[in-house]
């Protein structure tokens, strides 16, 4: 190898860092022009690009254009159909456009790629709970609770799904369960458990004193 080539190499490696940089991170930035230009740049870089799509799809759906989020996840399976957040995402998407089947679908996609991780089981149950399916939520919601004990919020949801059920019961449980855990940075969700519970005692029967003699 010359002398000369060695700093050519250089640059050629600082470039292509970059570039790998910028296709990878383009959906951290607010501005979908970024990965689009990524995409449009690099046409030929395969797999690679599929990273520029899920982040324009990541920007569309922190802006509530879930079509235009559809559209990019889409892609970006097609591109790499083995990565299970890019079916968790879409699925969400789905879910906020109302396409409940192919959320679940997309779900069941993303669990079957990596079944170790909790939120997709989660999110399954709120989209089937959408659908009427309550036996199915639960379960989902159960396997959800089972591998992350301390999601307050899986605990909430799956009370919501007991309480449409008629078993009060396991619904208080939930709910107190959910009340017990740390809030973490957002109290919403013990705020809500302790709604529910309030709703549970206000619509028990008051008990009757006995008579006196």
């Amino acid at each position: 190898m010359t002398k000369a080539a060695v700093p050519l190499l250089i640059v050629l490696g600082v470039l292509i860092g970059l570039s790998t940089h910028t296709v990878v991170n383009c959906g951290d930035e607010d501005d979908p022009d970024i990965c689009s230009a990524v995409i449009g740049f690099s046409p030929l870089r395969g797999s690679l690009i599929a990273f520029a799509y899920e982040g324009r799809g990541r920007i569309a759906l922190r802006h509530g254009d879930w079509r235009r989020a559809i559209t990019d996840f889409d892609e970006a399976i097609h591109l790499n159909p083995n990565r299970a957040s890019l079916y968790r995402d879409r699925a969400l998407a789905r879910r906020q456009n109302g396409d409940l089947e192919l959320a679940i679908e997309d779900y069941d996609e993303a669990i079957a790629h990596d079944p170790r991780l909790a939120a997709p089981y989660h999110q399954r149950g709120l989209a089937l709970a959408a659908t009427g399916d309550l036996d199915r939520a639960i379960l989902s919601y159960n396997t959800a609770v089972r591998i992350d004990p301390s999601d307050a919020q899986a605990r909430l949801d799956r009370g919501v799904a007991f309480l449409a059920r008629g078993q009060a019961d396991d619904a208080r449980a939930d709910f107190e369960a959910a009340l017990a855990l740390p809030a973490g940075k957002d109290a919403r969700t013990r705020d809500a458990a302790r709604a529910k519970l309030a709703e549970l005692a206000s619509a028990e029967p008051t008990p009757l004193a006995a008579p006196r003699r």
